[in-house]
């Protein structure tokens, strides 16, 4: 009779404690999945004062870095943007410094699956208003009289929650599809998304994506191999040992340990996560229903444990066992599978190569509009799929780029974010923007921007984009891919105001796995360099002459400002210096550069207030 009354006592305190969670029904964001993007989105809007929700179908946050596996960071390394940042910056804590973090030989942030999701929980329990429900299905999302409702399934009991506004976070873009939202899927056609890299034609194929497995070193002398799975057969797997570094010409090849070395982690664990005769798996499950992918990826899963198996018994590291303490699964796998690829919505903007490749030179200026940032080259998983067409990806070069805001909101809904891979890019331009750090960018951006329309009661399309640019700046976000500042630095926010509204343009260097734009804070400016830069703002200087290619002076820039601005006297500029703590003083003979240009214009001018369409065009 005590065990009884102690069982339903215990009932009754848990299902109070799940009605507690799920008293409030009634939000400001409604964020449906918890990777990556979902994260950094809930983390952001909540810390902004936006009561939030998160919806997540696992017991983990941080989606493909940490539920999936993927647990060494491509990209951003020098660009520690927002809340990436911030992880790593938490990362670097928990290890004991950035070189305990450099245990692969691509990748410069390695860590433990289960260690990433511990911080991304502890981020996201700090902001008081950010709710995550954990294991959560959602069932249904409905958009009407300006509000959504949103259902959700957990234990075995259905939920109701309301919000104005929704962030598509799942992995696939699922919510958007459920609205009927238009998408593409694939490859693009040349001649329709204008990139000459593209195929002729275009197709339904997809990325590979890659079930993870993360091994345990469990020391020489152990014999941790797995019992040989159905269908194995060596020769699957005969070249996995044959490639390195694809950029480097001089690269070993049959370097097994290299290959296994990829993906090293803290403690004595690896990552495999390999697409050359490794783990890749072609898949395409986008479309099916969410039984039909449990079913389907159960595939990749064989394909993995088949790999392990080849590693174990057939390259000798049967000391290399599958790790038993880093995912709360019976199979000791991640939850889900890494997908490099989903739906891919149509946007205000389409994110095309040309404003990756060229952004000054694009058909229009959207780099004016950025709102996360990248640097890792487009990588492209097609090894496991004979019939995708042969495109080398790594003759594409780029240098860092952003990522345009209207390629995050539909054409056709007010109301709803797209986030995670589904935002409006191109197939071959996702093969860049779908990487950790900016994937954590844009859910950051995503945020922010819920954030504006919600408090400000307007549609989606009828937002600032300066004003979601500025939020994201004071958290510390680039909004301009400079890798020569830091959000630590004075004047940070001045240089990439000034570097957004494209008056000083930075210089962009294809370059290895970790791509460049260079702002050169110390370089001196030319009297033409600046009335170049300033001409597309202020209608004054658009029949101007007068600048030469000398180097810019404190006398000069006084002149040329009053072009714009009449009456402002030397000492106004001089005070301005003083104010914003600019070395030395300012003086009418000394030579300006770019950090004290920025910060004068930024001061004096404001010319980042001027107000700039979805395409990058001034208003």
């Amino acid at each position: 009779m005590k065990i009884t009354k102690l069982i339903i006592l215990l009932n009754l305190i848990f299902l109070s404690s799940v009605q507690l969670v799920f008293a409030q029904t009634s939000y400001d964001l409604i964020i449906v999945g918890g990777g990556a993007s979902g994260t950094a989105a809930g983390i952001s809007a909540g810390r902004l004062g936006m009561k939030t929700l998160i919806i997540e179908s696992t017991p983990w946050l941080g989606g493909m870095l940490t539920s999936a596996g993927v647990s060494a960071i491509d990209g951003n390394h020098r660009l520690p943007s927002g809340i990436w940042g911030e992880f790593k910056s938490q990362l670097e804590e928990y290890y004991g410094g950035p070189e305990k973090l450099s245990t692969g030989w691509v990748s410069n942030t390695l860590f433990e699956p289960k260690v990433g999701n511990e911080i991304l929980q502890k981020m996201a329990a700090s902001v008081d208003n950010l709710t995550v429900t954990f294991e959560s299905d959602w069932k249904t999302a409905d958009y009407s009289q300006k509000l959504w409702t949103v259902t959700f399934m957990k234990n075995g009991e259905s939920f109701t929650v309301k919000a104005p506004m929704l962030i598509d976070a799942t992995e696939l873009g699922d919510v958007a599809a459920a609205q009927g939202l238009p998408y593409r899927l694939g490859m693009d056609a040349r001649d329709e998304i204008g990139e000459s890299f593209a195929p002729e034609e275009s197709n339904s194929i997809i990325q590979d994506l890659t079930y993870v497995v993360t091994l345990q070193d469990y020391g020489k002398g152990v014999d941790k191999t797995i019992p040989e799975p159905a269908n194995y057969d060596p020769t699957e797997f005969a070249c996995a040992c044959a490639h390195a570094d694809p950029i480097s010409e001089n690269d070993p090849t049959l370097d097994c340990d290299k290959m296994i070395s990829y993906g090293k982690l803290p403690n004595g664990k690896y990552m495999i996560n390999w697409p050359n005769c490794g783990n890749d798996y072609f898949l395409n499950l986008i479309e099916m229903k969410p039984e039909e992918r449990t079913l389907a990826q159960e595939d990749a899963k064989q394909a993995t444990l088949r790999f392990t198996y080849y590693i174990q018994h057939e390259l000798g590291y049967a000391h290399l066992g599958v790790a038993e303490d880093e995912y709360p699964t019976e199979d000791n796998l991640p939850m889900i599978p890494y997908h490099r690829e989903s739906r891919r919505y149509e946007g205000l903007v389409d994110f095309t190569l040309p404003y990756v490749r060229t952004p000054y030179e694009a058909p229009n200026p959207m780099y004016r509009t950025g709102i996360a940032v990248g640097d890792y080259t487009i990588d492209h998983h097609h090894k496991k799929n004979l019939e995708a067409p042969a495109i080398d990806f790594i003759k594409i070069r780029i240098p860092s780029y952003n990522v345009p805001l209207g390629a995050l909101i539909p054409k056709d809904h007010p109301a709803l974010i797209l986030a995670e891979k589904s935002i409006s890019v191109s197939n071959i331009v996702n093969g860049a923007s779908r990487l950790q750090p900016v994937v954590l960018g844009i859910g950051h951006a995503a945020g922010v921007l819920a954030v504006v329309a919600v408090k400000e009661k307007k549609e989606l399309q009828e937002i600032s984009i300066r004003e979601v640019q500025s939020l994201l700046l004071a958290q510390n976000a680039y909004i301009m891919p400079f890798l020569d500042m830091n959000p630590r630095d004075n004047h940070f926010k001045a240089m990439q105001k000034i570097g957004a509204t494209g008056i000083l343009k930075g210089e962009g260097v294809p370059y290895l796995w970790a791509n460049q734009t260079w702002f050169y804070p110390d370089r001196l400016v030319t009297e033409f360099e600046l009335i170049d830069g300033l001409r597309p703002l202020y209608l004054e200087l658009k029949d101007y002459w007068g600048a030469s290619g000398d180097y810019l002076t404190g006398a000069r820039i006084q002149q040329l400002i009053e072009i714009v601005k009449p009456n402002t006297p030397l000492l106004e500029i001089a005070q301005a210096w003083k104010r914003k703590g600019l070395d030395g003083n300012f003086t009418t003979e000394a030579k300006l550069n770019r950090l004290q240009v920025s910060v004068l214009l930024d001061e004096l001018l404001d010319p980042f207030s001027k107000e700039v369409g979805w395409e990058g065009n001034f208003r």
